[in-house]
């Protein structure tokens, strides 16, 4: 399976590049240049050069000609970015990974898109795609150390069930990963909201917190 990552140059975007390329997945690189894609792969490349990550750069195009599709530019721009790639993406699994959020003074505020969560936003500018929200809660830093496992709980939510299957199988071989299917994407409202939450505690106690819930086997 090949999967693209759409404006995916950013720290998220490359973190999670460099992590499915590390468990033996094909990634293309997208972003708006594709010269600005080759910095990032080369980048990845050099610091992880006994890994042999399968990552090529493309534009944002190319990204989306593939069988699996992640949004990763940041929120306010997901969903314009998901428009402008429509032809590319219908009857694929769509991933969103964004956060609306803003930081006032000290505190990291949720924010609240028109359609109420950025993957709302996302499936509305892709109707003929299976949207599924995942990835929001988990810091770049982590998901990038390919050195360490990820040690996190990853919350999926989508109103097709195939494709929350199909993330849970791919994000579920992750290190340290275990993958958990939320229900619908309505859900993706209070776990982009919660990330604020992370966020907040992250700064407070100057760590880096993972989610992690008891009570399932």
């Amino acid at each position: 399976m090949r999967i693209g990552i759409v404006g995916g140059t950013g720290p998220a975007g490359s973190a999670l590049a460099a992590r499915l390329a590390d468990i033996g997945y094909e990634v293309v690189l997208g972003s708006r240049s594709k010269y600005r894609s080759m910095e990032v792969v080369d980048a990845l490349i050099e610091r992880w050069p006994q890994r042999e990550l399968a990552i090529s750069p493309s534009d944002n195009i190319g990204a989306a000609k593939c069988d699996f599709v992640v949004i990763a530019t940041p929120w306010d721009a997901a969903a314009i970015t998901a428009r402008s790639v429509a032809d590319h993406t219908r009857g694929k699994v769509v991933v969103t990974m964004s956060n609306a959020l803003a930081r006032v003074d000290d505190e990291f505020v949720p924010l609240i898109p028109p359609r109420g969560s950025v993957a709302a936003s996302v499936q509305s500018s892709l109707p003929d795609s299976k949207v599924a929200a995942t990835l929001q809660h988990v810091p770049a830093q982590e998901l990038g150390d390919l050195e360490q496992p990820l040690d996190s709980d990853i919350l999926i939510c989508s109103d097709d069930q195939e494709a929350t299957n199909l993330v849970a199988e791919i994000v579920g071989k992750i290190p340290g990963a275990r993958a958990l299917d939320c229900g619908n994407l309505s859900n993706a409202t209070a776990i982009e909201a919660f990330t604020a939450v992370l966020l907040q505690l992250n700064t407070r106690y100057e760590t880096r917190v993972a989610l992690k819930l008891v009570g399932l086997e």
